[in-house]
């Protein structure tokens, strides 16, 4: 039996076409992907990412504990500032990327991604030490995600909060939302400027609605998971299972910055210590299709008569029309302008290393 999120009533209202995502019975698309992508860049698009997993941290030990799980520096984390990081295993792979809340002293909320939520909360449980709670809010909790030039335009009507003062990675607590108690951060996994909203499960479909409804004039659109991977691809934000896994470290792909070697030890440190300090065997890098052909997850990629990696993501660009990729492969071949060869169908048809993100939105 499939999950549903506390937005599935909805879905069929919109004429969504639902998949099977990670054992959960999502939208990967209302009127299309190239539609609902376009709407996100240029406009505003609205995803029910309810399924994602939601984790409160509380406790004299919270901090410690949650600076030995993950790679990012949680001791800078002001309360309502939040922080892109990773959990890794001591071999360096990762456990999950995740989003931290700091909701108070010693009071977090993780955010972990929904096919990772029993393997994340056993290994966090795996690692408790201390002063310190777990609590799995996931299933009270649904998640709202607006996204677009428009997003602030759209929310403005809905709510009193001084969202124009609200930065990139930082959030209010308990605000009103036509009625709806929300905690409202500007966060996305887009490329564009947007808000992902927490609420109670009761109140999800009241809030879509409310939301759809404000935005109507301003060109919002329902988007399902199609148009979410294009737009994270685009602007070259990891998906796990992908970009990172157990096999892949944070540095293999390309996540140095999230990793704060300085901050003292975490789970995992040694090993990416040696690859900061020696370099990493094999390197994410984005690829350029020069010959016809779209690169997909898990081709095989070759140079010099020889396979060096695999594409982990690969689409033709809804924003570029360009046939592009990320490709995890050996470090020697990284270099922009490298040629290689991926193979489709059984042909080697011709590439080359290309710099990322693919797109960047003008600020």
């Amino acid at each position: 039996m499939l999950k549903r999120t506390p937005l599935y009533p909805v879905y069929a209202e919109h004429g969504a076409r639902v998949i099977d995502f990670g054992g959960w019975e999502l939208p990967v698309q209302f009127t299309g992907i190239q539609k609902e992508h376009d709407a996100v860049r240029q406009l505003a698009g609205l995803f029910d990412v309810s399924h994602m997993g939601e984790v409160r941290v509380t406790g004299s030990d919270a901090l410690s504990f949650l600076q030995n799980l993950t790679t990012n520096d949680v001791a800078k984390l002001e309360t309502g500032q939040c922080q892109y990081s990773l959990m890794c295993y001591p071999n360096g792979g990762v456990v999950d990327d995740l989003l931290v809340y700091k909701l108070g002293e010693d009071h977090y909320m993780l955010v972990i991604n929904a096919s990772n939520i029993d393997k994340d909360l056993d290994w966090m449980r795996n690692n408790l030490n201390g002063d310190v709670a777990l609590t799995n809010i996931s299933d009270e909790t649904a998640m709202l995600a607006l996204q677009g030039p428009h997003a602030e335009h759209i929310l403005n009507k809905l709510t009193d909060a001084p969202l124009h003062s609200l930065k990139a990675f930082r959030f209010f607590q308990d605000v009103n939302v036509s009625g709806i108690q929300a905690l409202v951060s500007r966060t996305g996994y887009t490329g564009e400027d947007g808000f992902e909203l927490y609420v109670s499960e009761h109140d999800a479909v009241k809030l879509w609605k409310l939301l759809l409804d404000a935005g109507q004039a301003d060109g919002l659109v329902p988007a399902g998971l199609g148009a979410r991977d294009t737009l994270r691809f685009e602007a070259r934000l990891p998906l796990y299972g992908q970009e990172l896994s157990a096999n892949i470290t944070p540095l293999e792909a390309g996540l140095a910055f999230f990793v704060k070697l300085d901050k003292g030890d975490f789970i995992g440190r040694d090993v990416i210590a040696g690859q900061k300090a020696n370099g990493t065997p094999r390197k994410l890098v984005g690829i350029e299709m020069i010959d016809r052909g779209i690169p997909r997850s898990h081709y095989p990629v070759y140079a010099e008569g020889k396979q060096i990696g695999e594409v982990t993501t690969g689409t033709q660009s809804p924003t570029f029309k360009t046939n592009v990729g990320l490709a995890l492969i050996d470090a020697a071949y990284s270099a922009p302008g490298t040629e290689l060869f991926v193979e489709i169908r059984g042909n080697q048809v011709k590439a080359k290393v290309v710099a990322t993100p693919f797109y960047k939105r003008k600020s």
